[in-house]
Formats: C-alpha cells, structure tokens, sequence
C-alpha cells in the first residue's frame, strides 16, 4: 500500500425525512440559493417543493435554474454562471443526479473565474475558488455528492471531460434513498453499473498489500450484484435503494482509492463514447468494462480479476486463475444484460469510423499513460473492437 493523505469534508444526511437538515445548512452558509435541477422529474415527483420548503424556511432568496441535461453540457453552465453574478447568488443548490451535480459544481467554480469555465477542462490549472456547493441526491450513481469532480460534455468540440479540484466538493449532501424511488429501471442499472465501474477502475491496480481497500471494493460490487435487481424490480424497497445509495456515495469518495495508482482509462473511453452517442454514462460502461477487464487480464494476466470473481462470484478455488477470471468476466457480461443494458456500441448507434477519433481523445484527454492498467493505442482499440 502507498502513502496517502484522506480528507473528506462534506457532512452526509442519510435516510428518510433528512431534507428537514436543509433549513440549519441554508441558514448559516446562504443568502441567496441557486437550485439547479434538471428536466423536471424533480417536480413531477413532489422533491421540489420538499426542497423549497427548507429554502423559504431558512429565510434565504433563491432563485431556479433548471433543464440541465443528461451529460450536462458546458453552455448550460455557461448560463448558469451569468445567472449567478446577475443575481448575487452566494450558494449553490443542486437537487437531481450526478448530471445536476456536476453541473452545479462547475458553475460554483466559473461564477469565481474571469475566463471561460471550459478553461478548467482543457487545461492543467483547476479554480483556486468557488462558490459552495451543497446537493439533494436523487439518482444513486455518480457519487458527485461527496467527491471533488464535475463532468461535463462540450458540444461544440464533441469532447466529454472532467474536472477535479478541492473547492467544488459540495460541503453537505441529503441522501433520502426514498427520493430515488421514482426512478425508472433503466437508469437504476445504469446507476448500477457507473458505481460497479468506478469500483473497478480503482480494484485494477497493481499495488500490493491493499487488502483493506480491495475488501471494501469487492463489498460494494456484491452490494450491488445483491440489491441492484432489487431496486430494479421492485423500486420502493427501501432497504435496496438505501444500500444501493450508500454504495455509490463510498465507491468514489476517495476511500476505496487511497493507497493506489489508478488510471480511469475505461472511463475516459466512454467518456468518448458518450460525447458521441449522449448514450446514459452506465450504460456506456455497461458495454466497455467487460471487454476492458478482457484486454487487462490478456496483458497483465488474469490474478487480480480472478480474485474479483472467487470474492464477489463464488467462483471455485480450484479454478484457475484464466478459467477464474474468464468466468468473472462472463459474470459480469451477464449481471448487465440481467438488468436490460445494451452490450455492443452498435446497439448504441457508434460503428467502427468511429474509433480512431475515440482513440485520440482518449489519449488526448489523458497525455501520457503512466499508471495502471498502461494500454497503448491500440489496447484502446481492442476495447473498442471487443465492444463493437
């Protein structure tokens, strides 16, 4: 295990009825409120006027700002930003899934830059400041709610990239599983499958002597083998939606990470994939990570995937480890379809013309690989072709 420094300063309220915390969080860090939200489901479902209850509770002014997208997109963020400073907004609310979220933090971050927020995107320099950030979560997924990263599409350049820094963690987030009630269940699994991603991008590391990290790792990937058709099936059951919830908060808040080199490439993938299609980000990952586990375990072989499927899969002991890890990756091939996810980028409308742009993104993106899992050009292709 390698040295590391674990900080996480965002206060969680878990469980039912925990919106009512809103009211004291608004009253000491607020004047006025931006509440981000996306297309409407929020208000459909009766979570809006929950939150707004809290807001005028607190006594502090708030003004909306809603349909942010799936993939939220870098112009949306644009607007919001001018909304702030027209508004002397001081405090960013974003009720919704991880899209709102990331959206909300990349607008915390603009209101404080004189330059185009897309500047934090494409460049090394992250903000030094930002608004605070504070969420209602109510799609289990992303784990923005606790971690310090904001995702966003440009639709101009095609380009899907992400942001990290410090200053957008959001300083309290209100987990309600029954607030996730009223999600459908193709998103609960995509939902599910982002959390099993984010997981593996972590587990796949070649670090040794991180037992405590993998153990938390392979408890959340059977959290969510266990619970994810639950939730799919029956939506109102609580004990699923508030187990599934807390997974996706714990697989990226840092925890499950430390003490490793980690290199994301599936995610800067789909990344890829879904600034092309706009495809559901899980369900992009539903298709790569397979065939992503398949190209790592031909390379670097199969032990830490066949330890991955003896611990989370029952698979024998007495199995090899190629036979182990072929039969993890088959497992997992299989729980995605279980929960009605696509599996070949065709189904998502991308063909083959498509991989070499992906490919230069991807590495675009990212520079030189230096971490683990080290795929060349052409690994990134095999994932690709595997997928296709």
């Amino acid at each position: 295990m390698l040295n590391f420094t674990f900080h996480n300063p965002t206060v969680i309220y878990f469980g039912k009825g925990q919106i009512a915390a809103l009211e004291e969080e608004l009253k000491k860090r607020a004047n006025k409120v931006l509440v981000v939200t996306g297309r409407g489901s929020v208000k459909k479902h009766g979570i809006f006027d929950e939150v707004l209850d809290q807001v005028k509770k607190a006594g502090v002014g708030y003004i909306e700002f809603s349909g942010v997208q799936p993939n939220p997109r870098v112009s949306s963020v644009r607007e919001g930003i001018e909304l702030c400073r027209k508004e002397d907004v001081d405090f960013i609310l974003a009720v919704g899934g991880g899209s709102v979220i990331d959206a909300a933090k990349a607008i915390a971050a603009g209101v404080k830059y004189d330059g185009d927020v897309w500047d934090f995107f494409v460049t090394e320099a992250g903000p030094r400041e930002a608004l605070p950030v504070g969420s209602v979560l109510t799609v289990s997924a992303t784990g923005s709610e606790m971690n310090p990263n904001s995702v966003i599409t440009n639709e101009e350049t095609r380009q899907k990239l992400a942001l990290s820094a410090p200053v957008i963690r959001p300083v309290f987030s209100v987990l309600d599983p029954v607030y996730t009630f009223s999600v459908n269940a193709y998103h609960t699994a995509a939902g599910i499958s982002d959390i099993m991603a984010h997981v593996f991008e972590y587990y796949l590391s070649p670090v040794p002597d991180t037992d405590v990290q993998d153990r938390l790792a392979e408890g959340l990937l059977k959290i969510c083998v266990n619970y994810g058709p639950v939730a799919c099936k029956d939506p109102d059951d609580y004990n699923a939606r508030a187990n599934i919830m807390w997974a996706s908060t714990l697989a990226l808040c840092g925890v499950v990470g430390r003490g490793r080199v980690t290199d994301w490439t599936c995610h800067a993938i789909e990344h890829e994939v879904s600034a092309l299609t706009d495809v559901s980000h899980g369900a992009g990952l539903a298709i790569l990570m397979p065939n992503f586990m398949k190209v790592v375990s031909g390379k670097y072989g199969p032990g830490k995937i066949a330890v991955y499927g003896r611990n989370v899969w029952g698979i024998e002991e007495a199995a090899g480890d190629e036979t182990a890890a072929a039969e993890a990756i088959d497992k997992t091939r299989g729980f995605f379809d279980s929960l009605g996810l696509p599996s070949t980028l065709s189904e998502i409308g991308l063909s083959e013309k498509y991989f070499q742009n992906i490919k230069e993104g991807v590495l675009w993106d990212r520079g030189p690989v230096e971490h683990f899992p080290q795929l060349t050009p052409d690994d990134i292709l095999k994932v690709l072709t595997f997928s296709l």
